[in-house]
């Protein structure tokens, strides 16, 4: 599970390569799940919310700079 401080401290383009390889990891855990490898479900709770941990923070970037 990443932290949010975690994130805060990386670049937006670190950030951005993040977003892509945490919705890589959750695409390969549902097919895992659809297949019935999966032994760990709650793998794909944490990535869920490591997801939007990202997009949130992104966010709060996106309205820092247009305030500004």
């Amino acid at each position: 599970m990443t932290k949010a401080h975690d994130i805060r401290v990386k670049t937006p383009d670190e950030v951005d390569a993040m977003l892509i390889e945490l919705k890589r990891e959750q695409l390969n855990l549902r097919f895992q799940r659809a297949t019935g490898q999966q032994e760990n479900t709650a793998q794909i709770r944490k990535v869920r919310r490591d997801v939007a941990r990202v997009k949130t923070i992104q966010a709060e970037r996106a309205r820092a700079t247009s305030k500004v």
